[in-house]
C-alpha cells in the first residue's frame, strides 16, 4: 500500500490562511470521500477561510489553479480521480495535471496538496477515499500537506 512509511504531520498555526479546494466532478463516490477528507483536515487544523471549486475533470485543474492563485491564496487542495482504462488516454491526463499543478505551485509559489487519485482499477480509488471502508485518506493527506508546506514556507519569509 503506497501509505506505507508516510510521515505523521502536525498542523499548527493554519487559522488565518486562505485555501482554494478544486474538486473534479467524475467518480461521485470516491470525490465525494476525498472532499469530505480535504474537508476535515482543514476542520481540525481550524481554517476559517475556504473556498470550494468543482471542475469537469482532472484535466482542468492546472487552469483552475492557475486562476484562483492569482488572488490572495496560501494554499490551493487539488482534488480528482483517474481510472485506467483500455487507450493512452489515462496517461495523457495523468501527465497533464501532474505537470500541470507541478508548474503552477513552482511559478506562483502557492503549494498545491495533490489529491489526485491515479488508479489501475475502481477499487484501488475507493480504497484511498478516505471512506468508512478505504484504507487511505488521500483528500486528508493532500490538504494536511498542503497546510504543512504554507505554514513552513510562511515562517521562511518571515525569517
Amino acid at each position: 500500500m503506497s501509505g506505507e512509511g508516510a510521515p505523521s504531520i502536525t498542523v499548527e498555526g493554519a487559522e488565518d490562511l486562505e485555501v482554494v479546494v478544486i474538486a473534479s466532478q467524475w467518480h461521485t463516490t470516491v470525490m465525494d470521500g476525498l472532499l469530505d477528507g480535504a474537508r476535515r483536515a482543514l476542520a481540525e487544523a481550524g481554517v476559517r477561510r475556504v473556498t470550494e471549486l468543482r471542475v469537469p475533470g482532472v484535466f482542468e485543474l492546472p487552469v483552475a489553479a492557475a486562476r484562483v492563485t492569482t488572488g490572495p491564496v496560501d494554499a490551493v487542495v487539488a482534488l480528482g480521480v483517474v481510472i485506467r482504462g483500455g487507450t493512452p488516454h489515462f496517461e495523457y491526463v495523468c501527465q497533464a495535471a501532474t505537470t500541470g499543478l507541478t508548474l503552477v505551485s513552482q511559478r506562483t509559489s502557492v503549494p498545491i496538496g495533490f489529491g489526485v487519485l491515479t488508479c489501475d482499477t475502481e477499487e484501488q480509488a475507493l480504497d484511498r477515499a478516505g471512506l468508512p471502508a478505504s484504507r487511505e485518506d488521500k483528500g486528508h493527506e493532500a490538504a494536511t500537506a498542503a497546510l504543512a508546506t504554507a505554514i513552513t514556507l510562511s515562517a521562511w519569509s518571515r525569517g
